[in-house]
């Protein structure tokens, strides 16, 4: 199996520490490689995109890991952690401006440098699933890291 990246993104983030996890309103540039530019044909009538991006500062991974709203250890695949067997990074994000080869995107959690391996428009019809459940996240206190809560959610059973 093999990925080619097809551009990088720029950031104001230059170490993990700085890097908001889920974005903020930090704007982010994305490069899209000349090969791949014609790719962005009609991305300029889409609000917002699904980035999908190599985490290429993850250097190891566990398989039980802790989050930053809560002290015990989950399972890697039932968290958000970039400490993963396949570091691939996933973001929705707004799409606040196209020129050329370049997108101007809101709410990236990326660093700077990070290769791109895709982008998908994001279509709520599809991607906005209502009625979730969210384990073991519902318990925590996650509001002290994201400003909001799962407890209170009309799209959470």
């Amino acid at each position: 199996m093999g990925l080619n990246p097809i551009g990088v993104i720029r950031s104001p983030y230059k170490d993990r520490k700085a890097c908001p996890p889920q974005g903020r309103e930090e704007i982010c540039e994305i490069e899209i490689f000349e090969q791949y530019a014609e790719g962005l044909k009609d991305i300029d009538g889409f609000s917002h995109l699904i980035l999908l991006y190599w985490l290429h500062s993850t250097k190891d991974y566990s398989l039980l890991v802790k989050t930053p709203w809560d002290s015990e250890p989950h399972g890697v695949f039932a968290t958000r952690s970039p400490n993963r067997p396949n570091a691939l990074g996933f973001s929705v994000v707004e799409l606040i401006e196209i020129a050329g080869n370049k997108l101007k995107v809101k709410g990236l959690d990326a660093l700077e440098g990070t290769p791109l391996v895709d982008i998908k428009p994001y279509l709520p019809e599809i991607d906005a699933k209502a009625n979730v459940r969210v384990g073991w996240v519902k318990e925590t206190d996650f509001s002290k890291v994201y400003g909001k809560s799962f407890k209170e959610s009309k799209h959470v059973q």
